[in-house]
């Protein structure tokens, strides 16, 4: 019974996630601002390391968990990037 609350619960978050994802894309796409873009690429990023670790749990693979990792330090990386580049103008001074 327990196996079978795991797999639907799974199941779940990943549509979830993916709806997630499909909606901060049209954000990203649509948005009326660049920081509405930042942000919905910040969410887009957050929102795939998520997917990654949920599927990672369904198939108890390690390598899904450190792709996960690597998505995330990218993403943290490209965001300081681009909302330094909004601040200033520039990312290398």
């Amino acid at each position: 019974m327990s196996h079978m609350i795991l797999a639907w619960s799974v199941t779940i978050a990943q549509i979830m996630l993916a709806l997630a994802m499909a909606l901060a894309a049209i954000r990203m796409s649509r948005g009326p601002r660049a920081q509405d873009r930042v942000l919905a690429l910040d969410t887009l990023y957050v929102n795939s390391m998520l997917l990654l670790m949920v599927f990672g749990i369904r198939t108890g693979k390690v390598i899904y968990f450190e792709a996960s990792l690597v998505i995330g330090m990218l993403g943290f990386v490209a965001t300081v990037a681009l909302a330094k580049f909004l601040m200033r103008g520039e990312v290398v001074e």
